[in-house]
């Protein structure tokens, strides 16, 4: 696997103040910006942030989400924000098919960029993003993905068990996300338009679940070898605007270009088989995010509707013994769990963002990160699975990582 950047650099570690521009004021805007009001409250930083500026589309709107979320200045031109001198990382929360052209315009002003996930809506993008960032490592400027489940201290113990080899030569990976509010009465949103996201729950959340398994495992997925795609549902709503609502123009369809599912199988470079599976038409299923690996000595099984729980086989325990130990993992001996709240005070979805921001400002103040941070390099893996996992399924063959260039 890529190694993410978590060792101490000095060569241009900043200091006292670290100023942030965040793009985009939708869902994950509002996630980016608890992260950054609240990792300098729950970790001792070695750097201040300051929450610089916001950008957004709407002038109006996005001064209203940077006055209630604790932007100090709002924009609707990027450009602005990202070569304001008061920068120094910009935070990239729009969708998919905007990382490309904010990421590299970032970095060749010598920001560092911290870009959500998927890297990019498609390979190439994604390429270009990596490519990049390869120049601009070498002027010290640093990227950061966020793949915010890496954080919840429950996944995050999960690495540290196979690390150890508690679970021994792994045989299994059984992965899925698996969500429902995708149904046929959700409007066109841009989730649902391959321009603006690339793939539908296949880039939105086959993301997620591949990167867990990269990151638990240490191991990279070295080809898929059967994949399905689906759309079940081919036209949503068209979102229309309040007049057009109260005169009654709310019935115009739109085709959902992208998919609704999407499933595959792969193997692994340590010789486990795999398998995905991504949906947002899983009926009674919130956000369920959820892995299991089976070793020769162990399992462990995690699902995110239980964030606080990881659940542990040990079969070295003598036989008639042995049995799922479910590990509240909220003791200061967990990862991240010191900077929060007394053993069983549960932490929430937020907190995974509160502590990746919490580690990208320790990283750029010339610390190290508690959990492994992918950069792009590490996230174009991820996304060289993706594209194989689709070329698999409109070609009906195998295909290895290796030919994914």
């Amino acid at each position: 696997m890529a190694k993410a950047r978590t060792a101490k650099e000095s060569n241009r570690a900043l200091r006292g103040q670290l100023g942030v521009a965040l793009i985009g004021t939708k869902f994950m805007g509002r996630a980016h910006s608890i992260a950054w009001a609240n990792a300098p409250k729950f970790f001792d930083l070695p750097l201040q942030v300051q929450m610089a500026w916001t950008a957004g589309r709407d002038a109006a709107e996005t001064h209203e989400f940077g006055r209630r979320w604790g932007w100090h200045a709002s924009t609707i031109d990027w450009h602005e924000a990202v070569t304001n001198a008061a920068v120094q990382l910009v935070d990239i929360a729009t969708p998919n098919d905007a990382h490309c052209e904010m990421a590299i315009a970032a970095l060749e002003a010598g920001r560092h960029v911290a870009c959500e996930k998927p890297l990019a809506g498609t390979l190439k993008d994604a390429r270009a993003m990596r490519d990049a960032a390869r120049k601009a490592a070498k002027r010290g400027v640093k990227t950061f993905v966020w793949f915010n489940y890496r954080r919840a201290p429950a996944v995050a113990l999960a690495q540290q068990l196979v690390a150890q080899g508690r679970i021994g030569r792994i045989f299994h990976v059984r992965a899925a996300y698996l969500q429902d509010w995708g149904g046929a009465a959700t409007p066109l949103v841009w989730r649902f338009q391959a321009a603006h996201a690339g793939s539908g729950a296949h880039g939105d959340l086959n993301a997620h679940i591949i990167d867990l398994a990269r990151f638990i495992t240490g191991q990279e997925i070295t080809e898929v070898v059967g994949s399905i795609e689906e759309t079940f549902i081919k036209e949503r709503t068209l979102i229309v605007d309040a007049t057009a609502a109260k005169a009654g123009r709310t019935k115009a369809m739109g085709a959902s270009t992208v998919d609704d599912c999407v499933l595959f199988l792969a193997r692994m470079s340590g010789g486990a088989v795999a398998s995905f599976e991504a949906t947002r038409l899983a009926t009674g299923n919130k956000n369920r995010n959820c892995i299991e690996i089976n070793g020769e000595r162990g399992s462990i099984r995690f699902n995110f509707e239980r964030m606080n729980e990881l659940e542990f086989w040990d079969e070295s325990i003598a036989s008639g013994q042995r049995g799922w130990t479910n590990i509240l993992c909220t003791e200061a001996a967990h990862p991240y769990m010191t900077n929060y709240w007394p053993a069983g005070h549960l932490i929430g979805y937020e907190h995974g963002f509160v502590s990746q921001a919490a580690d990208i400002t320790r990283m750029l103040g010339g610390a190290t990160s508690e959990v492994a941070i992918p950069d792009f390099e590490d996230a174009w893996q991820t996304q060289r699975v993706l594209e194989a996992a689709i070329r698999s399924a409109r070609r009906r063959k195998p295909i290895a990582i290796s030919e994914v260039e």
